[in-house]
């Protein structure tokens, strides 16, 4: 009888703990490779926070300064320069914008920034995307900033890291 006493003390026990345990947060995931060249390593994490998508990114061996960060069309970084990936993501036709405003591609993002020692440790929210629809299309890093004006792509210049974001 005691046995049964203390199996049911320590089943009490492990179920409370269970039960105070958050569940996991949905996201997604998209380990970056280098491309073009360039020996950029990291990882984006995708979070759905209310109506915004989260953006936390960890990068190193990257040129200090700005870079272009956008959605790719496809998941797909097989080509050495990522061209595979193809254009910004727009399933609504828009002209290349920045990423605060309605005129804008989907996939425009806030332009990552490397300190002076090649790291990036970035996190933004973006208003107008979901993770669902992100999910299975790419993430590329440019090597030059996005100047959220020129058309199509903002002039970033060629595409130093690519990630396929794939569900977590």
């Amino acid at each position: 009888m005691k046995q049964a006493g203390l199996v049911l003390a320590v089943s009490s026990v492990f179920l409370s703990a269970c039960a105070t345990s958050p569940p996991p947060e949905p996201g997604a995931s998209a380990p970056l490779q280098a491309r073009s060249g360039s020996s950029v390593s990291g990882n984006v994490l995708l979070t759905q926070v209310g109506s915004k998508l989260r953006f936390d990114v960890t990068a190193s061996n990257v040129a200090a300064g700005e870079h272009g960060f956008h959605i790719h069309e496809a998941g797909d970084c097989s080509a050495p320069d990522a061209a595979s990936a193809k254009g910004h993501y727009n399933p609504s036709g828009k002209r290349h914008g920045h990423h605060d405003k309605a005129e804008r591609h989907a996939g425009d993002l806030p332009n990552l920034l490397a300190d002076a020692s090649g790291n990036v440790k970035y996190s933004a929210e973006v208003a107008g995307l979901t993770l669902a629809e992100v999910i299975g299309r790419s993430v590329i890093v440019h090597a030059d900033p996005d100047d959220y004006v020129s058309q199509p792509a903002g002039n970033s210049g060629k595409r130093i890291a690519c990630g396929v974001i794939t569900a977590r």
